[in-house]
């Protein structure tokens, strides 16, 4: 049952999109969403072959929490640096080590670390390390104990 419940959900989320966006709960739509909503459905799985296994759920809202409050230092320390034309910045390119092996989990943190202020990620290399530019980068090793123990080892014990 479980299995079928989450073969549904892109679906019945799309369907619902449709008539949402419509604004209109007629025949046609109802019929034209559910069509859509499940040939869709199907074709993008498709499109997937590596499918996402995320094991320990109630860790993300957390996670969520830490990453919030880090943008939200994040964006003063970047204003902090913009409105202070004395303050000396210091950009560079850094390299981190990943522990993380699994895509779905190495995409989420390249997704939290480049939608935070001052850092972007540039490339995961094959031999699964992380390059990272760091607006100011002062000391190296305080950025690989960030990235690697607030989120690298949820990521993990989420994905894998």
């Amino acid at each position: 049952m479980r299995g079928l419940f989450a073969k549904m959900l892109l679906p019945l989320g799309m369907f619902l999109l449709w008539l949402l966006l419509n604004e209109s709960l007629s025949w046609g739509q109802v019929a034209l969403g559910a069509a859509l909503a499940l040939w869709l459905g199907w074709a993008s799985t498709r499109l997937r072959p590596l499918k996402a296994k995320p094991r320990r759920f109630h860790l993300l809202p957390g996670l969520f929490c830490r990453v919030l409050v880090d943008i939200i230092r994040s964006n003063w320390a970047v204003t902090q640096l913009i409105w202070r034309p004395h303050v000396a910045m210091s950009p560079g390119f850094m390299r981190i080590p990943l522990s993380l092996r699994d895509p779905h989990g190495q995409a989420m943190l390249v997704c939290i670390l480049t939608y935070t202020p001052g850092t972007v990620v540039v490339d995961i290399s094959r031999d699964n390390e992380l390059t990272l530019h760091v607006l100011d980068l002062q000391n190296e090793d305080e950025w690989v104990a960030l990235v690697k123990g607030r989120y690298e080892r949820t990521l993990m014990e989420v994905f894998e």
